[in-house]
This record gives C-alpha cells, sequence and structure tokens, in this order.
C-alpha cells in the first residue's frame, strides 16, 4: 500500500500556523470535521465509526501508515467501533496546511 506523497507546496511551505480565514476555508473542504479546541490546542478532529472492532483497528493501522509516511502523527482515540482522529501542529501551536492534508488523507480510506 502506498499514499501519494504530500504536495511539495505543502512539504516544502515553512511550518507557520493558518490564520483563522485560511482554517475556515479549509475546513470547509472537509466533510465531517470539526474545529476543536482553542489557542495552542487548536485541532481538527473527525469521528468514524465502523461496524466491529476489526474495521476500527483496519482503519486505524491504515491512518499509522498515512501519518508514518507523511511524518504527521494524530492523536487517535480508539474504541470498539469508532476511531476519533484529531490532527492539530504542536510545533506551531495551531493548525498548518499539513493537518488539513492528512485529514483528507485519511478521508480517503473510507472513500
Amino acid at each position: 500500500m502506498t499514499t501519494p506523497p504530500i504536495s511539495k507546496e505543502t512539504e516544502n511551505r515553512p511550518k507557520l500556523a493558518l490564520n483563522a480565514t485560511a482554517v475556515v476555508a479549509n475546513l470547509a473542504k472537509l466533510e465531517g470535521w470539526t474545529l476543536n479546541g482553542d489557542g495552542p490546542e487548536v485541532a481538527i478532529e473527525k469521528t468514524y465509526s465502523f461496524e466491529n472492532y476489526y474495521q476500527t483497528m483496519a482503519f486505524v493501522n491504515a491512518v499509522a501508515f498515512i501519518a508514518h509516511a507523511h511524518d504527521h502523527h494524530p492523536h487517535l482515540s480508539v474504541q470498539f467501533k469508532r476511531c476519533v482522529v484529531r490532527f492539530n501542529t504542536h510545533d506551531v501551536a495551531g493548525l498548518t496546511l499539513r493537518d488539513f492534508d492528512c485529514a483528507a488523507r485519511v478521508d480517503a480510506l473510507s472513500a
């Protein structure tokens, strides 16, 4: 299983926190993701539901593959039939384009 690389535009930009306008614009492109927290703890998150634990764990492993490939690791809250995925960039105490790019890649798993 391979995952496409993060675009050079996203990868080569300096890690800068997005302003509120950019966060809202990028969030609008993602279905089901919500903004959670504020200040340095601001994040985007989404809850994925599954039929059983096996499907949940298969999803978690696929998310781990994406995270490792892009060196951007989300917070995962794993339960029997669901997983909450939460992205933010601790280095900038906010959200970056990388958060939104990785969120879109995680969404593609359930497409």
